[in-house]
Order: structure tokens, then sequence, then C-alpha cells
């Protein structure tokens, strides 16, 4: 005869019903959020700054980024990291702490953040379904159809898809979308580094230089401009402290969410860094200064299209994930 548990058993300190969390849960919706496909134009950025300076700052801004998620993981709990007030969500700390204006400005510029972060896997779902359509368009007509096609159809897709998985009513619920995300980032990332480590071969010799692109193959506007755009380039990819404090209010404890929260960080930004640093570097070593900023389009439509159109079909996934985890 089955037993009704303890009401105390199926609820938190906070009446709602009991997070499941753990840390490796907590890292897939943090490699989820991070790891987007923006770990394919690395190779660009790093294409601008060079070997010297662009290794350096990406290993900065994981510094910084492990840094600034340490101290926010600590915001979660108002007082006594084990029994204080919970802040469910990034305004909710705000709030708690700062209060006031200044909340309201917070407010105001995360979710400017959300919705053009939102809008930006919008459009980046539907130029990976775009490029599945017209990779194999191209590879039926021997390149004969030029394949024009509107991204509408792709864009109304997703957002329809985003609607559906937007009624599941609990985060925590959908865990394992950002698990099934997650294995898509890294199914992507894999093929643009795999197909980096290639041309690398082929080529027989390492592409690019110390300092980046050469003032003469663009103006010193142009580099200066492209230089800012690279450190931004760089800076999104670690974006994701926005989320945090809802990723960890799906922990469960004991322990400490905030401890959990710092490991799942720990084991997050190693794997992220680690990752970015092979993407990056081994498509800049791949095309040199002539880096794309798509590293997948660097290698054309045929070159092979089925391994192109799984890695497009990851994005897409992915940013179905993604999309619910913002």
């Amino acid at each position: 005869m089955d037993v009704p548990r303890p009401a105390f058993k199926c609820f938190d300190d906070d009446g709602r019903p009991k997070r499941s969390g753990t840390v490796w849960t907590a890292s897939a919706h943090i490699l989820t959020a991070v790891i987007g496909s923006g770990v394919l134009s690395l190779a660009w950025a790093i294409g601008q700054l060079g070997w010297i300076a662009g290794p350096a700052v990406m290993f900065l801004f994981s510094f910084v980024t492990y840094y600034s998620t340490t101290l926010l993981s600590d915001c979660y709990r108002t007082g006594d990291p084990v029994s204080g007030k919970r802040n469910y969500t990034y305004m909710d700390a705000v709030q708690s702490i700062l209060g006031g204006f200044r909340f309201k400005i917070c407010g105001l510029m995360q979710f400017l953040n959300l919705f053009g972060t939102t809008i930006g896997y919008t459009i980046a779902s539907s130029i990976s379904m775009m490029a599945i359509k017209r990779s194999n368009c191209f590879h039926e007509s021997g390149g004969k159809n030029p394949c024009h096609m509107s991204s509408n159809p792709y864009m109304i897709m997703f957002g329809v898809t985003e609607i559906l998985l937007s009624t599941i009513k609990d985060f925590h619920q959908i865990w394992w979308l950002s698990t099934v995300a997650a294995i898509m980032s890294f199914t992507y990332s894999s093929i643009g580094l795999a197909l980096g480590i290639i041309q690398v071969a082929a080529n027989g010799v390492f592409k690019g230089s110390l300092t980046g692109i050469s003032i003469g193959a663009v103006t010193q506007t142009q580099k200066i401009w492209r230089t800012f755009q690279a450190l931004g380039d760089i800076a999104f990819a670690y974006s994701y402290s926005v989320v945090l404090i809802e990723i960890q209010d799906t922990v469960r404890s004991p322990p400490a969410e905030s401890k959990t929260m710092k490991n799942a960080t720990r084991i997050s930004i190693a794997v992220t860094t680690t990752f970015y640093m092979l993407c990056g570097c081994m498509g800049y070593a791949a095309f040199g200064d002539a880096a794309p900023g798509n590293l997948l389009t660097g290698f054309g439509f045929y070159n092979p299209f089925w391994l192109l159109d799984v890695a497009n079909a990851a994005i897409v996934v992915h940013l179905v994930g993604a999309y619910q985890v913002f």
C-alpha cells in the first residue's frame, strides 16, 4: 500500500513545489544559455584581434563572467544563504538589494537585453533552416538554381514552436529541453571544430597573424571598428548572467543553492572556454584573416553538405531550447 508523503517533503520552505535541480541540470541550463550560435563567429573575432590578443581576451571574459556570476549567485537569498528570503528572478534580487528607481532602470535594461536576444535567436534559427533548404536545393540542381526563398515562414514556425513550449508552466519541468539543447550546441560546435581541423590539415599550415587583419586589407577606421565588434562578439558569447537567478531557482537544497550554483558555474565556464578556444582558434588557423562571420559558411554548401545540414539542424534545436531558458 502506498503511504502518502508528508506535505513538508513535497514543498520547499516558500510553499512552492519542491525543487529538484542539481549541479548537472543547472550546468545544462547554463550551457544552453551561454553556448549559442555565437561560437561560430569567434574565428572571425580572433581574426580581428590576432593570435595574441584574441585568446587573451577570451580568457579575460571567462574570468570576468565567472567572478560576476559567483557574486550574483549569492544574491539568490537575502540575508542568510540557507534560510533567507528567496529572490526568484534577477529583478527580485535587484529590488531586494537596491530597490526604488534603480530597480526600474535595471528592469528596463534586462528586458531590452532579453528582447534583443530573443529576436536574434529567431533570426538565427530561420537563417539555419534556410541554409538547410538552400544547401539541398543547390545540391539537387548542381548549383544552377539560385534557390531564393523567404525567411518569413521559418520565423513564423519558430515563433509558433516557442509559444507552444511556453505553455509549460514550471521552468524546472523542461530540464530535458536544456539537456537536449546543450547536446545540440556541442554537436554543431564539434562539427565546426572538426571541419576546421580538416581544413588546417589540407592547408598544411596554420594561417593567421599575431595582430589580426592588417591595415591595408582594411582601412584604419575599419580596423578600429572591427576590433570593437570582435570584443563585443566575445563578450556576448559569455553572456548569461541575466538568467542566472532564474536557473538557480530550479536548484534543490541542501546544500545551499549558492554552493550548487557556483559548482555549476565552474563546470560550465570551464567547458565553455575550452570549446570557445578550440572552435575560435582552429577556425582562425583554417581561414586566417579571411575567417567568415559564421564558421560553417566558410566550407560552402558541398563540403560535405549533409554534415553542414546536421550542424544547422543542431543550431535550430539548440536555439529552441535557449529561447525558453531566456
